[in-house]
């Protein structure tokens, strides 16, 4: 896959190039950019960013950070059998728990809710730092609420971390998902009320919680790209009059109008 010259390999965290180290330098430098390429792509183009680390894994496939970065474009394109592989073996590699939360949502992908539930409860998440104990909560709020266990998910994202005015990276989405269970279960006013607070501290726009909240208040959006289309077929529609219309130009516009008044009985 084509690789912009200005991409050097060097973009990539330390500590993984670190681990690169251990290939040939040529194949390294190789490596390192398939990777930076998966990073760069992995949000606005996730298929791409798998297509990037599928040729990271072909060329050193037995360096961790390769299997971990495999595994995270094969999750960000709903591949949860692949990325459950690819994060079992970073973990054997590296030996860390970190993967412990994503492993647990891949199981949940997977439809076993169950499993995952049963890896919130394991020692493992006791060695995770805040964010990973707080991502933990989060996958096993996901998995109650796959099992239709509404209550149970919103007393699991009840935390101190909840409740904690601080903002660290992980607040804007534990708060969003807390106010999206509350919206599920029917208590709208706590649900604005904690939809708010996401938007408070979610400054980097990672959620969309400010939509959310103005879908809530009842403000719609109004796509101005939309309406700049709409205005010119108007406008054309106003020179297809008199003895230029054809008999399909009247047609067409006696069915719009028709629609028209449909749709403002129905708003009435």
């Amino acid at each position: 896959m084509p690789i912009p010259e200005e991409v050097t390999g060097f973009e990539i965290d330390g500590a993984v190039r670190q681990e690169l180290m251990s290939l040939p330098k040529t194949l390294a430098d190789d490596v390192a950019r398939n990777l930076v390429m998966v990073a760069q792509l992995i949000d606005e183009d996730p298929e791409k960013a798998y297509g990037y680390a599928k040729v990271a894994l072909r060329l050193a496939s037995r360096v961790g950070a390769v299997r971990e970065a495999a595994g995270f474009a094969s999750y960000a394109t709903q591949r949860y059998d692949e990325a459950l592989k690819e994060f079992r073996t970073a973990r054997r590699m590296s030996g860390s728990v970190e993967l412990w939360p994503v492993i647990a949502d891949c199981e949940r992908g997977l439809g076993r809710p169950e499993k995952a539930l049963e890896m919130a409860g394991a020692p493992e998440v006791q060695k995770l730092d805040k964010a990973g104990q707080v991502e933990m909560r989060l996958v096993a709020a996901g998995a109650r609420r796959d099992l239709g266990q509404l209550d149970a998910a919103i007393v699991t994202l009840q935390s101190p971390e909840l409740a904690s005015n601080g903002v660290h990276p992980w607040t804007a989405r534990l708060r969003y998902a807390y106010a999206d269970a509350l919206l599920a279960a029917d208590r709208t006013e706590e649900a604005r009320e904690w939809f708010a607070k996401a938007v408070e501290s979610d400054k980097d726009g990672t959620t969309d919680a400010s939509d959310r909240l103005a879908e809530l208040d009842g403000v719609e959006f109004t796509d101005a790209y939309e309406e700049a289309e709409a205005d010119e077929e108007s406008g054309a529609a106003e020179h297809v009059t008199g003895e230029d219309a054809k008999p399909d130009d009247v047609r067409s516009e006696g069915l719009r109008g028709s629609d028209d008044e449909r749709e403002a009985r129905q708003d009435s």
